[in-house]
């Protein structure tokens, strides 16, 4: 079902919802972090900052479900903005980002796969300019790539190729707890997957693969002639009005940095700045905040960007219905798409919500759109020491939807 876009009502009902749900968490909640003094998610130089009234009302409520939240997930640090109609409903940083050094709504983290709904938006634009078909095979931009004549570039965006996740591949996974730090190339990357057996003739099943998104990132270049980060640049971060997400090709954070940390190795160490190369598509590994974040949820999950036709299919590509378990596809890769959850062109659908929630070592993030209220929820984590694993940024987003729209709950994906 595609939801409605862009229909802003009042949201009374929803905050006195959130009210009820919080006012048991009142009694036990520790008082929030304080406000810097300014307005509407931005200081006065323009950067993103804690809203100028975060003390009361819904904002308040909001950041008591955090807090605890917080808590109980024994995090490091919370950043979070809430918008209703593109308007700052809260914005805050909980806890620290260094031993000492308080979060702030300003700092950078990584992007990751939010950058795929970046890439799958821009594909639906250069199908509304008439300047690609989406069933088109891949071969006839990418004519190395194995199999490519009967891959098309819808099948790379809603990941139905059949290609192998190189992520949870042995080699790959030794290799990054070795060396952290290592610049890895697309061929090496693309080279995991396709030397596997394909899990399923393309188009026929569903499962998530960053192959999909590295070699979308390589035909979009070869189908615009342009590099990529200059393609997102020009066809999404310019028009959505982006100005602190960008691509790096090193592991660099722009200052003020998020710094992360993990146990991913078995000791509970800093990995900031560990090599992101592997996530995605080079010219798409970026980094953000949560102004941008919360912006990019509106953005993308309005489909602003795109006409009616493109934006329908930009949510359901044909995936409603795949994701069957077999042999070679088990059901931890290949999971089910309903008509309420499931993926489409580098976004999830989750019932009336399009979301997306990225997974770094130590980092975690997640984005959220209810079309129908026009509702954003950006959220960003990063963990301490005894952190419960997983997409906690996701969790407290969940939370959030679940008071403010009791009505719109947001399902696990994945």
């Amino acid at each position: 079902m595609i939801p409605p876009r862009r229909t802003p009502r009042s949201r009374r009902t929803a905050v006195t919802a959130l009210a009820a749900v919080t006012a048991l968490l009142a009694l036990n909640a520790p008082a929030c972090a304080s406000a810097h003094t300014a307005g509407g998610g931005e200081d006065p130089r323009g950067h993103c900052a804690s809203s100028r009234q975060s003390d009361r009302g819904s904002a308040r409520d909001i950041l008591r479900i955090a807090e605890q939240a917080k808590r109980e997930l024994k995090l490091k640090s919370v950043i979070l903005r809430v918008t209703d109609d593109g308007r700052d409903v809260v914005t805050s940083a909980l806890g620290e980002s260094m031993t000492g050094v308080p979060a702030d709504p300003a700092m950078h983290f990584r992007n990751g796969n939010i950058a795929i709904s970046y890439m799958g938006t821009a594909l639906m634009r250069l199908v509304d300019q008439g300047r690609v078909d989406l069933d088109a095979p891949v071969s006839r931009w990418l004519p190395h790539i194995p199999h490519g004549e009967g891959i098309t570039l819808r099948m790379l965006a809603s990941s139905t190729t059949g290609l192998p996740d190189y992520v949870p591949a042995p080699s790959f996974q030794q290799a990054v707890t070795a060396n952290p730090f290592r610049q890895w190339t697309p061929a090496e990357l693309v080279a995991i997957s396709t030397g596997q057996k394909p899990w399923y003739e393309p188009g026929t099943n569903w499962n998530y693969s960053h192959a999909n998104f590295v070699l979308l990132g390589a035909a979009l270049e070869k189908i615009t002639h342009t590099r990529l980060d200059v393609l997102l640049q020009q066809e999404i971060m310019g028009p959505l009005g982006l100005r602190e997400t960008r691509n790096s090709f090193t592991p660099e954070i722009p200052e003020p940095a998020l710094h992360a940390f993990t146990a991913d190795r078995g000791r509970y160490e800093e990995s900031t700045f560990w090599n992101p190369s592997w996530t995605t598509a080079p010219g798409a590994v970026q980094t953000t905040d949560i102004c941008d974040l919360a912006r990019s949820a509106a953005g993308v999950g309005s489909g602003e960007l795109l006409s009616r036709a493109a934006y329908e299919e930009f949510l359901n590509p044909g995936t409603v219905g795949l994701g069957h378990p077999t042999a070679t596809c088990p059901a931890t890769v290949c999971l089910a798409q309903t008509e309420g959850t499931h993926y489409g062109m580098g976004v999830i659908v989750l019932n009336d919500w399009i979301s997306q929630h990225p997974l770094f070592f130590g980092y975690s993030a997640s984005m959220a759109y209810l079309p129908s209220q026009s509702l954003a929820i950006a959220v960003s984590t990063t963990q301490d020491p005894g952190s419960v694993d997983g997409h906690t940024a996701h969790t407290i987003v969940q939370r959030i939807a679940a008071a403010l729209t009791p009505d719109h709950p947001i399902p696990d994906f994945g």
